[in-house]
């Protein structure tokens, strides 16, 4: 059984998998820390796969933009609660990266960003970034241009959104994390167990 992208995605795989074996994609949280493995190395019981490291990537795009722009002052922050682990992640690192950053939460789709932006400092009104979410997947067209609407440099987790015209991205290519989660689907249906299959975290970047 596959079971792709955030937490909720594998705990719906656990619960009717029984016994079989569970090769995971984990996009948005880390399974040794939420319990799910006993470790990357050894995972025990039935489950192993990829493990995409998105909460360092998110640090290393604001890191980006600031490198980048060194008189940037602040970005507004798009996320919502299955990226929450994400904007956390960036909050802890608020004091390093020597920029402010205004975080708006998104709760039900359809999202209203014209909306959204009001709640954010003007003075971080020059920079976007767009955390790795499945619901923004599907602005993917329209998020780049409302950056460009409000000439706001954006920075995006794939380069599908700079292909729509945003400023840059960085993350690894799930079209690869895809392929590689097959060998491990060939190795379980030749007869190797989850457990001797150690999880691999996916930190190279396209």
């Amino acid at each position: 059984m596959m079971a792709t992208g955030p937490e909720e995605n594998l705990r719906a795989a656990i619960a009717t998998a029984g016994a079989r074996p569970i090769v995971m994609i984990a996009v948005d949280f880390d399974p040794f820390v939420r319990g799910y493995v006993k470790s990357l190395a050894r995972p025990g019981g039935n489950i192993t796969g990829l493990f995409f490291q998105q909460l360092d990537l998110a640090v290393k795009r604001a890191q980006l933009l600031r490198d980048d722009f060194p008189a940037l002052s602040g970005v507004t922050v798009f996320w919502d609660q299955v990226s929450a682990d994400q904007w956390q992640a960036l909050k802890r690192a608020e004091g390093a990266l020597a920029m402010n950053l205004s975080g708006i939460e998104f709760h039900e789709r359809p999202f209203d960003y014209e909306q959204a932006l009001t709640q954010a400092a003007a003075e971080d009104r020059a920079a976007l970034l767009v955390l790795a979410l499945p619901q923004f997947a599907l602005d993917r067209a329209r998020l780049p241009e409302f950056a460009l609407q409000h000439r706001m440099l954006s920075a995006f987790y794939t380069r599908q959104y700079v292909e729509m015209g945003g400023f840059f991205s960085y993350g690894v290519s799930f079209t690869g994390m895809f392929r590689h989660a097959a060998d491990y689907v060939d190795r379980i249906a030749r007869g190797a167990k989850p457990d001797d299959l150690p999880i691999e975290s996916q930190q190279n970047t396209s």
